[in-house]
């Protein structure tokens, strides 16, 4: 029998999935793949490290510390890069 080697992981879907791996909510066998994409593009790991300190910064932050007015400017930021503006 022949083991099949995992496909690698392109850096685009490193960006669409690095919340699952930082939430720990990744399956094993694709957070091996991840780390092992991690490990050999210094650009993906740089950028996860960046997520990394985003979420530790803005995670400490209470619900109710932004107001209605930066909610939505960060609402209308995450909506155009959604959409591909």
């Amino acid at each position: 029998m022949r083991l099949l080697r995992p496909k690698p992981i392109p850096c685009i879907q490193v960006v669409e999935i690095v919340t699952a791996y930082l939430e720990g909510t990744m399956p094993a066998r694709d957070r091996r793949r991840f780390e092992a994409h991690l490990a050999a593009c210094e650009h993906c790991g740089e950028y996860v490290a960046q997520i990394r300190a985003t979420v530790s910064v803005v995670g400490a932050l209470p619900p109710d510390a932004l107001s209605d007015e930066a909610l939505a400017a960060l609402q209308d930021v995450c909506a155009a890069w959604f959409a591909g503006d």
